[in-house]
C-alpha cells in the first residue's frame, strides 16, 4: 500500500480512484466495512482504490486542553489500513486552516483535483468540511455536480448486541479493561506501541524481567490491571513477513505495592530471561484481562500471585509454554 504524505505526493499519473474519507481511530469492523467495499468497488471497475485521513486527530486540534488519545498511532493505523486491501492512503496534515475549508472545496481539492475520484464510498454518518457542514446528502449534491458517484454504507451493527460498531464502543471498554470485548469491536486485539525504557528493575530482581514502556507516549492504554497478551517485535520480523510474537504477561499500573507514581506498561515475556530489549521499538496486543491491579502484603504474597499471573497468561495464550515458578 502507498502512503501520501499529502496532495504533493499524489502521482501525477494517478488514474481515476475509487475513495473513502474518514479518521478510522481504530479501524474498527464498522470502518472495514466500508474500507472493504471500497477495495471491491475498485476491483470490479479495475481503479484504484483510496483512503484519505488526517492527523493529527481533529479533536486535539480544536481542543488541546483535552486529553484525548487515540486508540491506535498512525503507525498501527496505516498497518491496518493496509491490510484491508487499500492501494493507497492520502494523509492530510489537521490543521487549524485545514479546518477551514469549506465542504464543496474539500471536495474539488481532494478527491476530485487530486485523487480524480470516479466513486466516493462514505458511511451514513459522514462529516467534512468547516464545522462539519457537509454530510451524505452534501456529498451526493457534490458528486452530482463534479461527476462522481457515491456510495452510502449503511451503518452494520454488532449481532451479539445491535449495538453499531464505533470507537466510543472501544474506548468505554478499555476504559474498564475489557480488551476482550474491545477485540471483538476492533476484530483483533487492542495494541499499544512504544520504546522500550529502563525502570526500576524491580521485575528482574523478582525473577520476572521486564519490557517496560512509559504508559503516557503508547496510545490507548486500557483500565490497571494484569492481563495475557503478545510482545511483538517487528524489527525482528522472520524472513516471511509473521510477525516475532512472543507470549507475555501485561501489568499495567503504577505498582502499588511499591508505592509507585508513574503508569506504566511492563510485559515479562513467558520463561525467557534473556531478552535485552532497551532501546527497542515493541508492540504489545492485549488479549484478556487477567485480574486488577492491587496493592500485596510484602513481596512474598506479590511473587505467588505472579507466578499465578505467568500460568493465568500461559492457558489464555493457548499453553505457551512456561516455568512452573511455584518452586
Amino acid at each position: 500500500m502507498q502512503v501520501w504524505n499529502g496532495t504533493a505526493e499524489v502521482p501525477a499519473d494517478l488514474g481515476p480512484t475509487v475513495a473513502t474519507l474518514g479518521i478510522f481511530d481504530g479501524v474498527h469492523r464498522g470502518h472495514q466495512v466500508i474500507l472493504g467495499s471500497t477495495v471491491r468497488e475498485a476491483e470490479e471497475a479495475g481503479l484504484t482504490s483510496v483512503a484519505v485521513t488526517f492527523h493529527p486527530h481533529p479533536a486535539t486540534v480544536h481542543h488541546p486542553d483535552r486529553d484525548v488519545v487515540l486508540i491506535a498511532s498512525l503507525t498501527d493505523r496505516l498497518e491496518r489500513l493496509a491490510a484491508t486491501g487499500l492501494d493507497a492512503v492520502l494523509v492530510l496534515e489537521y490543521t487549524l486552516d485545514f479546518a477551514r475549508t469549506g465542504a464543496e472545496e474539500f471536495v474539488r481539492r481532494y478527491l476530485v483535483d487530486a485523487l480524480r475520484a470516479s466513486l466516493v464510498v462514505v458511511g451514513e454518518d459522514v462529516r467534512f468540511g468547516w464545522q462539519n457542514a457537509g454530510d451524505r446528502s452534501t456529498m451526493q449534491q457534490l458528486g452530482r455536480a463534479h461527476g462522481f458517484g457515491v456510495r452510502i454504507v449503511t451503518d452494520i451493527a454488532s449481532p451479539a448486541t445491535g449495538r453499531r460498531w464505533s470507537s466510543t464502543w472501544v474506548r468505554e471498554l478499555l476504559a474498564t479493561g475489557d480488551v476482550a470485548g474491545a477485540a471483538e469491536v476492533l476484530g483483533r486485539p487492542h495494541r499499544v506501541r512504544g520504546e522500550v525504557v529502563h525502570g526500576q528493575k524491580r521485575g528482574r530482581a523478582l525473577g520476572y524481567p521486564t519490557a517496560n514502556l512509559r504508559a503516557d507516549d503508547l496510545g490507548l492504554v486500557p483500565a490497571d490491571g494484569v492481563y495475557a497478551g503478545w510482545l511483538i517485535r517487528p524489527a525482528h520480523a522472520p524472513a516471511d513477513g509473521s510477525s516475532a510474537r512472543l507470549p507475555a504477561a501485561v501489568s499495567v499500573g503504577t505498582n502499588p505495592t511499591f508505592h509507585g507514581v508513574e503508569r506504566t506498561v511492563e510485559a515479562y515475556v513467558l520463561d525467557r530471561t534473556d531478552l535485552d530489549l532497551y532501546g527497542e521499538e515493541v508492540v504489545v496486543e492485549l488479549v484478556e484481562r487477567l485480574r486488577p491491579m492491587v496493592a500485596f502484603d510484602g513481596v512474598g504474597p506479590l511473587l505467588e500471585q505472579m507466578a499465578r499471573d505467568v500460568r493465568d497468561a500461559a492457558d489464555v495464550l493457548g499453553g505457551a509454554h512456561h516455568a512452573d515458578r511455584t518452586g
